[in-house]
């Protein structure tokens, strides 16, 4: 099992120089980093260590998310946040997890004594009321429907139908809600998600309207996949 580690960076310097020094080499067969076009070092940091890092093409996180799959050659892709809110120690369990046979590992910020330190009281609501509304909808036990941290089989990518075409509202979400309603091996570790790193602190969709619109979306996500959505293939 050839495992991709993912990772997406915008403007990260302050947590990649902090969180990659703790991710070891040897736990993944392959790093891929898809920078959008960073200003502050980030990229320049990934290409003189020695990582694999390209620029990204399109605009919008899922087009950084596409450009990541085409590069990936591992049979299992973990998607991976440097900038402090997944912790770096959790890749070998989820890794552990997948080799039991899973399509997907969670690193769940809600299950057990893990939480979110990058949640507000809003977000915080909001996440463990959409993951439920997905586990009654789609008869799922997710504690964490939503977190980007997560093992899950590359192969998902197009077998879920996500680049029949390319284009999506979100990722995360639409794949915890077809694994589960086509019965895919699916479970979850508790993994804690601290502070991010940097100016700004979190980026949890800033400001009450944008936490609103993402909600809106959410939403909408979740009834158009229980409506509309079937499998392709």
């Amino acid at each position: 099992m050839k495992i991709t580690l993912l990772i997406l960076t915008l403007n990260e310097i302050d947590g990649v120089k902090e969180i990659m020094p703790r991710v070891k080499n040897e736990w993944v067969d392959e790093i891929i980093i898809i920078d959008g076009n960073s200003t502050d070092g980030t990229f320049e940091y990934f290409e003189s260590n020695g990582y694999t890092v390209f620029r990204q093409t399109g605009p919008g996180i899922l087009s950084a998310y596409w450009q990541g799959f085409d590069a990936a050659t591992g049979d299992v892709i973990i998607p991976f946040s440097p900038d402090g809110n997944s912790i770096p120690e959790a890749i070998p369990l989820l890794i552990a997890k997948m080799r039991e046979g899973y399509d997907m590992v969670i690193a769940s910020r809600y299950k057990g004594d893990a939480q979110s330190d990058d949640d507000d009281w809003l977000t915080g609501l909001g996440n463990r009321v959409f993951t439920k509304t997905v586990s009654i909808l789609f008869k799922a036990d997710y504690t964490d429907a939503l977190v980007i941290y997560r093992a899950f089989r590359t192969e998902l990518v197009d077998t879920l139908g996500f680049n029949k075409p390319k284009k999506a509202l979100l990722f995360e979400l639409p794949l915890s809600i077809r694994c589960a309603k086509l019965k895919l091996k699916v479970t979850e570790i508790p993994s804690s998600e601290p502070m991010r790193i940097g100016p700004g602190g979190s980026r949890a969709h800033p400001g009450f309207i944008n936490k609103l619109k993402a909600g809106s979306i959410m939403l909408y996500i979740i009834f158009h996949e229980f409506i509309f959505w079937r499998r392709e293939c």
